[in-house]
């Protein structure tokens, strides 16, 4: 079956569009090596990943690891989010402790304690609007967003009410003071690279 035939079936049968059909039809579909894709409020990104993009995201990776196992710290991993059809794999996630899969295998927005997400030139509205806001109303402690572009960093915490209350930014050099978090420790930014 093509996406289309796939479309017209749910047509006819009346069903509502969900995440499950989606990613379905994303399966389907020859989606690029080395392209990320994501739903963000119904809308379908897909995202190449730049050799920048990847060494920020090992690096905080690698500083994560010396303090986590492997199995709590996931990238590029599907996870869903409240709000309209958003389902999003962010560049870094760190899971609870005690996270579990739900019923369909996937992880639970509510087990997140941290995102980190490297921007992109095309998708940087997304990570700066939709799903800083989603990340919010999901109550995720930590959201990270760096900008290779502007070689900064922004750091939101204390969500509530669907709004991150508290929020920082600095310049690639400055460390991340992440002590006082869920996340418990100190991120160095000196290495990260700009684009």
């Amino acid at each position: 079956m093509t996406v289309l035939e796939d479309r017209i079936e749910m047509a006819e049968s009346g069903d509502e569009l969900t995440l499950d059909m989606m990613f379905a039809w994303l399966e389907k579909m020859p989606i690029p090596e080395g392209y990320k894709t994501e739903i963000v409020g119904g809308h379908i990104f897909m995202t190449p990943q730049r050799d920048t993009h990847w060494e920020i995201i090992a690096n905080i990776y690698d500083q994560l690891r010396a303090k986590y196992p492997r199995k709590r710290v996931k990238s590029d991993v599907r996870i869903d989010y409240p709000g309209h059809l958003n389902g999003f794999a962010s560049d870094l996630t760190l899971m609870a402790e005690d996270a579990a899969k739900d019923d369909r295998g996937l992880w639970r927005c509510e087990d997140v304690e941290f995102i980190a997400e490297v921007i992109s030139r095309r998708t940087a509205a997304n990570d700066y609007g939709p799903k800083k806001d989603t990340y919010a109303s999901a109550g995720v402690p930590v959201y990270l967003i760096v900008d290779p572009y502007t070689g900064e960093w922004h750091l939101h915490t204390l969500p509530k009410d669907g709004t991150y209350h508290a929020g920082l930014s600095f310049g690639f050099g400055e460390e991340i003071d992440l002590t006082r978090t869920a996340v418990g420790l100190v991120l160095r930014t000196d290495e990260f690279p700009r684009d």
